[in-house]
């Protein structure tokens, strides 16, 4: 089912870790870290402090991050300067609460600039680690969009090592779902500074077709050299940043016959994984794609409608993901198939070159699929990373089933195929993480009765509770929302909202997708494809307004929701309405609590690199944050910790 091979030696990687005095200052803070990557002592990327200053009526709202690094006491100074005048420190006490402050003492302008530095340190004297205000009270990046095209997914990475972010955006044209056929523009992923400054491009060419299911890109640093890579599927006739094609630039293996099932569709010719520099976008590295599509009819099975095809729908389903499954290390794991046949090949990227880590398939069956593997059929349209048996090392969680670090199936649920999923540690009171899924039940999967949500403990695949069996549940999220109840709620098809018991207690949002930290408490809020933030007002049973971009309409989604900047809480990215640009948005909510930035969760981060794949969803950390703080939290902090040194 799967090959291991063997691991050569890999670049030492700058690394943070969660030092002691910051231990107690989270036990303190009152959250919940059962099983928290935050203290496994894996590698976490070099970061600055994030700041960020957006302009408020009488002033501004600056926001930073508290970092794994600092000590439990830290506190902060915040400096002002006008133009090329002098810093002026905004408070004569240094700051010790919430990583953010309310400036009210004079009007901004665009030559307004701030800084932040830890108590005791020299003021600042020059534009070094300075932040500009927002004025328009999101930060817009303008866009070099190609004819024809419009911006899709996002993705960040230190493409040049100097621990600031730049973007990674798929631009598209024309896409199709694999389930239609017809021709689609190239893919084209273009990279840039926040400012806007264009780094390269890359066109994946023809020989890639266009669409959510096809074109997983990410974006990571996988040799620990602090500068990201980033890596996709290509094919003959890929153009990189560099100008260069991949393969032969003049094959064209599209089917172009209209009468064809097949039109528009790439059903020939080889397939690639290339890796990309991420400060240039020259292709470094091209190996064989694993695997490949043949044969076509080979990838059905019993999830979602339980068929099977011989057009390329189903053997063109990608997922992909980063994961250290040696616990230290971070390897590219490239997906194929959802609905049946499922195969994954894990690659190290290492001294200039791929090297095959593992590959799982779970093997060709046909129909009426009674031979088939347990772990066929049971993917979905995304997919997560986290560390299920908390052995320090990183599990693929696959929609209804688990792979082990070492390539090996660890269970599977039967629960088949669905279109959300979503892990965490929702309920503290328990040990470990827990999976909810939702479940599609249609045309021949219906004998199964699989129920259509579920959660699960992400351990073992135990059935903590389920309902709705035969129903077809398109979409499902899990957040803490109502301060009532203990852990997370979790909801998605009949019964409205439910507890941690998986009993129903009222009515539900109306929004599934999207979750965000926004408002300053530990409970989540909603937010829309538009962009639109509420808040559950669960005594009304009703989202409650609290903030809405102004001027969009095109409900296509945020196309990247993380803590990006500033402290804990989350930003999001959305197109201009005219459609040039992006918009970055972030809270000015004061709030005085304390956290580390998500960032530096190991789990959190990787949720970054694959919210790209598929249907996005937002990241979730490895541990519950959430309104709960009860006596059991002492039990949710590790006993020993590795200490803060750099490796």
């Amino acid at each position: 089912m799967f090959a291991k091979h063997s691991l050569l030696p890999i670049a030492t990687m700058v690394v943070a870790f969660f030092p002691l005095p910051l231990r107690a200052q989270i036990k303190a803070s009152g959250t919940q870290v059962r099983g928290a990557d935050l203290f496994s002592g894996r590698p976490m990327e070099r970061i600055d402090r994030g700041l960020v200053a957006i302009r408020q009526p009488g002033g501004a709202f600056v926001s930073w991050r508290l970092l794994s690094t600092d000590t439990e006491d830290v506190a902060f100074d915040l400096y002002r300067r006008e133009g090329d005048g002098p810093f002026r420190k905004l408070s004569d006490e240094s700051l010790a609460a919430g990583t953010n402050y309310v400036d009210s003492s004079a009007e901004v302008s665009s030559r307004t600039v701030y800084a932040v530095r830890t108590a005791g340190e020299a003021a600042p004297t020059d534009g070094t680690d300075t932040a500009s205000v927002w004025m328009d009270g999101y930060l817009e990046i303008p866009l070099r969009l190609a004819e024809g095209y419009r911006a899709g997914d996002l993705s960040i990475g230190d493409l040049d090592g100097d621990g600031q972010y730049e973007l990674v955006l798929h631009q598209i044209n024309t896409p199709r779902d694999n389930s239609h056929s017809g021709l689609t523009g190239t893919p084209i992923l273009d990279a840039f500074e926040l400012d806007g400054e264009h780094l390269w491009r890359i066109d994946l060419g023809r020989n890639i077709r266009e669409g959510e299911h096809y074109t997983q890109f990410l974006v990571y640093d996988l040799d620990g050299d602090g500068c990201a890579e980033v890596a996709c599927k290509t094919a003959d006739g890929t153009v990189d940043g560099n100008g260069d094609a991949i393969g032969d630039p003049e094959q064209d293996h599209r089917d172009l016959d209209r009468r064809s099932r097949s039109y528009g569709r790439v059903l020939r010719g080889p397939e690639f994984l290339t890796v990309f520099d991420g400060k240039t976008g020259k292709a470094v590295a091209t190996v064989d794609y694993v695997p490949g599509r043949e044969p076509i009819d080979g990838w059905g099975g019993i999830g979602g409608n339980a068929g099977n095809d011989d057009y390329g729908n189903r053997c063109d389903r990608f997922l992909a993901c980063v994961a250290y499954l040696d616990g230290v290390h971070p390897s590219l794991v490239m997906c194929r198939g959802v609905y049946g046949r499922t195969v994954m090949a894990a690659w190290d990227w290492q001294s200039g070159g791929l090297s095959q880590r593992w590959v799982f398939d779970s093997g060709i069956n046909a129909p009426p699929y009674r031979d088939a593997s347990p772990y066929s059929g049971m993917g979905g349209h995304s997919l997560a990373v986290a560390d299920v048996d908390q052995d320090g090392r990183d599990e693929i969680v696959y929609q209804a089933m688990v792979v082990d670090d070492d390539g090996s199936g660890l269970y599977s649920t039967g629960l088949r195929h669905g279109d959300a999923m979503h892990v965490s540690d929702w309920y503290p009171q328990r040990p470990g993480l827990e999976v909810f899924t939702v479940q599609e039940n249609e045309e021949r999967s219906e004998r199964f009765q699989t129920p259509g949500a579920a959660m699960r403990d992400a351990r073992t695949g135990e059935i903590l509770w389920s309902h709705s069996p035969g129903r077809d549940v398109g979409s499902g999220l899990v957040a803490d929302i109502d301060p009532r109840y203990s852990g997370c709620e979790a909801w998605g098809g009949p019964g409205g909202l439910r507890d941690q018991s998986g009993q129903s207690i009222g009515r539900a949002p109306k929004n599934s997708e999207f979750a965000i930290w926004w408002d300053g408490d530990r409970l989540r809020e909603l937010i829309s494809r538009r962009g639109r933030i509420t808040k559950w007002d669960w005594e009304q049973e009703r989202e409650v307004s609290l903030y809405s971009p102004e001027g969009h309409g095109a409900p296509r989604g945020p196309n990247l929701i993380g803590d990006l900047l500033g402290d804990w809480r989350e930003e999001f990215f959305l197109v201009s309405p005219e459609g040039d640009a992006l918009r970055l948005y972030s809270t000015t909510i004061p709030t005085e609590e304390r956290l580390p930035t998500l960032l530096q969760d190991h789990q959190y981060r990787l949720s970054l690199v694959w919210q790209n794949v598929s249907y996005n969803k937002p990241p979730h950390p490895s541990f519950f944050l959430g309104h709960t703080s009860t006596a059991q939290d002492s039990d949710a902090i590790p006993l020993s910790v590795t200490s803060g040194d750099d490796h």
